[in-house]
């Protein structure tokens, strides 16, 4: 696999070397004004995190807000892939983040080599990516989807269309019973979506049978048969939102709780549980290698940072496009983040 990530050098500021009295947010504020940056926090990042980010959203969404501020830098406080993305979409910009080992079980499941000998086995198959993988393996794909888009996309092509799917086998088996395609499955799988329990789940709603289970299409078919809405991370976000019900069961990344609480603090939300009755095995372990200390260490240091070079960066930018070609149009688009208030007129929206 092609390093895209420019770890720190040996000479740079390290966790052992913050001073211990140093105000990180105020810190990280003035580092933000100083560089021009934006700062991008996924959903399922800590939430002193996100509160301190000028974006919280979906992966795509937050790169695609980026590339239309005039901010010099970009912070992206999630994993590498969606990294990557950002650097696909604005290569003029600079592309920091906070820890370069936080990856992605999707990603790792699918290594490039390997994908590329399973397309070279069905080159009479369209390949549909999921944006949850690596910049080599979107280059070697047809048309790159997210969880929001993928629906659409897919029923936009023609039905004689042999398509493969990759890298999440759950996501696109929900897909294929949704639209009736017969796709062909990559088998990578996400470790936070597989962590749930039916039977605890099961058990949970009986001691909760008015709340509403909202769950992420990453889950296997066992949680989502059991699921009254299924959607993306800004769908789930949204509909809980707008629900005229005050109970909900989430089944995704708990993190994302933080921000249903803030649009509708007076509704209960439950993180599902895992299969030893709690919710603490379903947080992301690669999200939760960024922290406020790496945060401003990455802004200090410039690194670690993301570099892909023209013609890899080229290769799965079409893909993307071709994503963009094929979704709905962009005042359908749930996944949309609005920016915290105060966000810095100099890296305002273009």
């Amino acid at each position: 696999m092609i390093e895209t990530v420019i770890a720190p050098g040996p000479e740079a500021l390290g966790l052992d070397r913050i001073d211990p009295t140093l105000d990180l947010e105020r810190e990280i504020e003035r580092l933000r004004r100083d560089m021009n940056a934006v700062i991008l926090a996924h959903y399922y990042q800590d939430e002193e995190i996100q509160e301190l980010a000028d974006f919280v959203g979906d992966s795509l969404d937050l790169s695609r807000r980026a590339a239309a501020t005039q901010a010099d830098v970009i912070v992206f406080c999630g994993v590498r892939f969606m990294a990557e993305t950002a650097k696909i979409l604005s290569p003029e910009r600079i592309v920091l983040m906070p820890d370069a080992e936080a990856g992605c079980s999707l990603e790792e499941s699918c290594p490039p080599d390997a994908f590329r000998i399973f397309r070279e086995k069905h080159p009479d198959h369209l390949a549909l990516s999921y944006i949850n993988c690596s910049a080599e393996v979107k280059a070697l794909s047809d048309i790159i989807v997210t969880s929001s888009n993928a629906e659409t996309i897919i029923d936009s092509l023609p039905q004689d269309q042999p398509i493969l799917f990759a890298p999440d086998r759950h996501l696109g088996a929900y897909l294929a019973r949704k639209t009736g395609r017969d796709m062909l499955l990559w088998p990578g799988t996400c470790v936070v979506h597989e962590q749930f329990s039916e039977r605890e789940l099961l058990r949970l709603k009986s001691k909760h049978p008015e709340a509403v289970i909202s769950a992420h299409p990453e889950c296997p078919e066992a949680i989502l048969c059991h699921a009254d809405h299924v959607g993306s991370t800004s769908a789930m976000l949204k509909f809980v939102t707008a629900s005229k019900d005050r109970e909900f069961i989430i089944a995704t990344e708990p993190h994302l709780i933080h921000q249903m609480k803030k649009a509708a603090p007076e509704k209960t939300f439950i993180p599902a549980p895992g299969a030893d009755g709690t919710c603490s095995c379903a947080n992301c372990p690669f999200m939760e290698l960024n922290t406020l200390e790496k945060l401003y260490l990455c802004m200090v240091n410039m690194a670690p940072r993301v570099e892909i070079s023209d013609a890899l960066r080229i290769a799965a930018r079409k893909p993307l496009d071709r994503m963009m070609e094929l979704s709905p149009p962009a005042a359908a688009n749930t996944d949309t983040p609005e920016p915290k208030p105060g966000f810095d007129p100099r890296a305002n929206v273009a």
